[in-house]
């Protein structure tokens, strides 16, 4: 199967105060450790969005060895970055895995979620901790369509959920990590004291 991994990391990072993918992570960048997991996990590509500051983060996220592609309508909110990430997926993936540069997920938690979601053969795969569903969701090509129409209005990825609510699979994990979302500093303080790097 031929997993493409989607990392959206075009934000405006107001909360934080500076460009989240450049923030120290794991002994290197959070983009290049994102990069990292998930070529670890099984991505055969990575392709990273990128907007605000997109020039002083995309010699990481190509050195990590990401394809990089620029959103020059990331002020307009994140379906714009995930419409220009779907735009870029060649007609060879037969699985996506989309993720945020701020939501920091080891290679294990990505691995499961797309081995259940293989296995299982659903058309969306989700993690879940306690109930609650977390990222990043796991999604079959054939929604690749419906991705690049994705509006900030109707509330991007999370109106294509739901239009397939029946078909969407869960995978639990005990660990809160699936949740884990950095907005600010103190976010981004709290996770580095309690995230265990690989």
């Amino acid at each position: 199967m031929n997993v493409v991994g989607l990392l959206l990391a075009a934000g405006l990072s107001v909360r934080m105060g500076t460009p989240k993918p450049l923030l120290p992570w794991c002994d290197s960048t959070l983009i290049e450790y994102q990069v990292a997991q998930l070529r670890a996990a099984g991505a055969g590509e990575i392709i990273v969005v990128l907007g605000y500051e997109a020039k002083a983060v995309q010699p990481y996220a190509e050195l990590a060895g990401a394809r990089v592609v620029l959103n020059p309508d990331y002020r307009e909110g994140r379906a714009t970055s995930l419409r220009a990430g779907a735009q870029a997926v060649e007609a060879s993936c037969d699985t996506l895995v989309v993720l945020n540069v701020d939501q920091p997920r080891p290679a294990e938690i990505v691995a499961a979620l797309i081995h259940q979601h293989q296995a299982r053969q659903d058309l969306i795969t989700l993690s879940v901790y306690e109930g609650r569903r977390g990222h990043p969701p796991v999604l079959e090509a054939s929604l690749l369509e419906e991705l690049r129409h994705v509006q900030e209005e109707t509330q991007g990825l999370r109106a294509v959920i739901s239009r397939h609510q029946g078909r969407v699979g869960e995978c639990a994990f005990d660990s809160s990590l699936v949740l884990l979302d950095i907005n600010s500093p103190v976010d981004y303080e709290a996770a580095k004291q309690t995230y265990i790097c690989g």
